[in-house]
């Protein structure tokens, strides 16, 4: 089953009880009343956790932000009400662990490391933009928490030297093929990397972080063999923050849950065959040797007093041997199915 991660990301706004009311959208099942089948939502949600200490030059976090989507004056102001504590994040953790979720914590800086002390997350991300942070991917490896790196911003090498740092403590990685575009444009997506990693990489997990409008590429990428999905989601889409309209709303996170559940359920095995399910639509739909004319008993059955018709429970075209040249018991009006009993 793909594991399906809910980015809350900044989208809780500072706020716990909207982090909360998020978490209930990604840990509600799926009712799927066509085929009755209630599917399991979500299985991880995703928070962010800064050090402004450790965040942006002096300079930019005293740089005017000027923004329907700000929330100070300056972008310091922004990011300090965006955050929540670590006791927050505890708070919020200890939720979404009560709806049966994992909960992923991206730590952007080693003094983020102090949330630890609170909990320890089932899994650590590690944001695009850090790939390149050696002394972070160090620090986070050394907890020997499972960690997940995004490769957004990344190309071969930075990728490799990534999980050369990393494995030095800890093997437990997996990789999502992700671009640092917001949204991303389809030109920009290349799902087509996803079986790259997945041939080149074969000792770690493969996934794609993503950042498209709508839900048809990450459903793609399941079909192409991600195992993990990682997807922005909000209360409302029209909600104030930079995150908000490019992330799922409700009805969106339902549907995306629905269609990968279902293709989960759809990738089958390497093979080709008639399953049992469909035997009645066979019978009812499948072609059977008939008559094409009134055939009265005794008379030699020919080639020619013979095509297909529904239903499948007689005998097929490859059988016609069976047919040809016996005569029926009695008179078989036209247009019906020849079956075994009725000749001799």
């Amino acid at each position: 089953m793909t594991y399906i991660i809910g980015e809350i990301g900044q989208n809780h706004n500072g706020s716990v009880d909207l982090a909360k009311l998020i978490i209930d959208l990604a840990s509600r099942e799926i009712k799927d009343e066509l085929f009755d089948n209630v599917l399991k939502g979500m299985n991880a949600v995703k928070l962010t956790k800064r050090d402004l200490k450790q965040e942006l030059a002096q300079s930019q976090m005293d740089k005017v932000y000027d923004s329907p989507h700000s929330f100070g004056n300056t972008y310091g102001d922004h990011r300090a009400k965006l955050e929540l504590s670590d006791e927050e994040h505890f708070e919020v953790y200890t939720y979404a662990k009560s709806k049966g979720l994992d909960f992923v914590e991206t730590l952007c800086s080693t003094g983020c490391l102090s949330i630890l002390n609170y909990f320890i997350p089932d899994k650590l991300k590690v944001a695009s933009r850090d790939l390149t942070n050696i002394p972070l991917l160090t620090a986070l490896a050394e907890t020997k928490i499972p960690i997940i790196i995004s490769t957004g911003m990344a190309g071969k090498k930075e990728l490799d030297n990534a999980i050369e740092t990393i494995t030095k403590y800890n093997n437990n990685i997996s990789i999502l093929h992700c671009v640092s575009q917001y949204p991303t444009e389809p030109k920009n997506v290349n799902l087509n990397t996803i079986p790259y990693l997945l041939r080149h990489y074969k000792d770690f997990v493969i996934g794609y972080s993503d950042h498209t409008i709508g839900i048809s590429t990450p459903v793609a990428a399941v079909a192409m063999g991600a195992k993990i999905i990682e997807k922005h989601i909000t209360l409302d889409r029209r909600m104030k923050g930079t995150d908000q309209a490019g992330s799922l709303g409700p009805d969106g996170v339902s549907r995306m849950v629905r269609d990968i559940r279902y293709l989960d359920q759809s990738m089958g095995k390497e093979s080709i065959f008639a399953l049992e399910d469909i035997s009645s639509t066979r019978i009812k739909l499948e072609r059977s040797i008939a008559t094409n004319k009134l055939i009265k008993a005794g008379e030699v059955i020919r080639k020619e007093d013979i095509h297909l018709l529904s239903p499948g429970d007689g005998f097929k075209w490859l059988e016609k041997d069976n047919v040809i040249g016996k005569r029926p018991k009695e008179d078989i009006l036209p247009n019906e199915i020849i079956y075994i009993q009725n000749i001799e």
